[in-house]
């Protein structure tokens, strides 16, 4: 899939989708907004649509629709985990794309927690040792004669 960026429109409509359970977060993804539960992405813009993580047999069924097609972010054939892009038609149909977040909720809760990433362990800065002595001068540049 080539790359086209998240229409602003979409957000609310995303948001509006979210099931109301207190263990949902929204993040930014893909210059969009992904929502996970126990630290596992289940739903997320991308592009003009969404992309849901499901389980079988709703995955078989996602991608039975016109228009839905595997999660391929990178557009380089190579589908991302068990993830689909549901149709673009969805975003006008708000209940039938909050049944498909609701599966993908209920997926995701059943996937062990994943441990939120920690930030990049700071190594502390090596302190420069001391100078002892005079001062070194610096070589003054020559220029050569002809």
């Amino acid at each position: 899939m080539a790359w086209v960026r998240v229409p602003p429109e979409n957000h609310p409509i995303f948001h509006a989708a979210l099931p109301g359970d207190a263990r949902v977060e929204t993040i930014r993804m893909f210059g969009g907004v992904a929502a996970r539960v126990n630290g596992n992405v289940f739903a997320g813009l991308f592009g003009r649509s969404v992309m849901v993580l499901l389980g079988e047999p709703e995955r078989t069924a996602a991608l039975a629709m016109k228009g839905a097609a595997p999660f391929d972010p990178m557009g380089d054939g190579r589908a991302r985990s068990e993830k689909v892009m549901l149709p673009e038609r969805l975003m006008k149909a708000p209940a039938e794309l909050r049944a498909w977040v609701e599966k993908a909720f209920h997926a995701a809760v059943k996937l062990p927690a994943r441990a939120a990433k920690s930030a990049p362990k700071k190594t502390a800065a090596k302190s420069a040792p001391k100078k002892t002595g005079a001062p070194r001068r610096r070589a003054s540049k020559k220029k050569a004669s002809r």
